[in-house]
């Protein structure tokens, strides 16, 4: 395979990854709204671990360990911001956020 096909494959395996990480946020979404329900904060430490320990004994190379911890850590923030900004439609906020706002703009 040449550079072209190499990237071609990238940009399918890009389009793959888009459609699991947007189910894997459907799901953080809506165990955001049962940790509502049940008052359970959306920070869970030990969950956290036990994930980054499940892809650690998943990962067959050549990425390392450490790297997707990395690219974990990130994916799960992302997901927590989910959960606190479907925790936060529920109340009685009206106006939207744009980039004009300060907590955007950090």
């Amino acid at each position: 395979m040449d550079i072209a096909d190499w990237r071609k494959k990238i940009d399918e395996l890009d389009g793959r990854l888009v459609e699991l990480l947007s189910e894997r946020a459907r799901a953080a979404v809506e165990i955001g709204r049962l940790k509502r329900d049940t008052n359970l904060p959306i920070y869970e430490p030990d969950r956290e671990r036990i994930v980054f320990e499940n892809v650690q004994q998943l990962n067959r190379g050549p990425l390392p360990g450490r790297d997707l911890v990395r690219i974990f850590e990130r994916i799960m923030d992302v997901m927590r911001n989910i959960q606190k900004e479907g925790i936060g439609a529920k109340s009685d906020r009206v106006e939207a956020e744009t980039e004009l706002d300060s907590d955007v703009n950090d």
